[in-house]
């Protein structure tokens, strides 16, 4: 079974994506390596913003099927260069993060990972209250054991 290699910016909620995922309502804690969880790969922030971690995130997608990319609804910009997805081998997706936010601006989050992954799908997410949780896990579950 392939695996789901999440990337995204530094508190863009990965880990707290992850633990949703897995129905594990533990705090998250601050991802400082590469994490082996299960059928999923969680990545520090670090190697999403900086550019010199983006061979590490290029050779570890090569043990994973699915590329997410998490983008948080409550920030002002996109911590994703253009056409980002198109450098790695493997099926893309987006998510968006924190849409329960009273901060939050999913239009503008869907521009900015638009930019990023082109014509991916793109779920909304609040691990909040569990909203998109259990049909992101379905439909990754889904594409990686198919």
């Amino acid at each position: 079974m392939k695996r789901v290699m999440i990337i995204g910016a530094v508190e863009a909620g990965k880990s707290t994506l992850i633990r949703a995922l897995f129905n594990d309502d533990q705090p998250a804690r601050k991802t400082q390596t590469l994490e082996f969880h299960d059928w999923i790969i969680d990545t520090p922030g670090e190697y999403s913003e900086n550019p010199l971690y983006y061979r590490t995130l290029m050779a570890t997608s090569l043990e994973a099927g699915i590329l997410v990319m998490v983008q948080d609804a409550t920030r002002d910009r996109n911590y994703f260069p253009p056409g980002f997805s198109q450098g790695f081998p493997n099926t893309p997706l987006g998510v968006i993060t924190k849409i329960d936010h009273p901060e939050a601006n999913v239009e503008r989050a869907i521009g900015f990972l638009r930019e990023s992954l082109g014509e991916g799908e793109i779920f909304l997410t609040s691990a909040a209250d569990k909203r998109g949780i259990a049909e992101l896990r379905e439909s990754l579950l889904l594409k990686i054991s198919g």
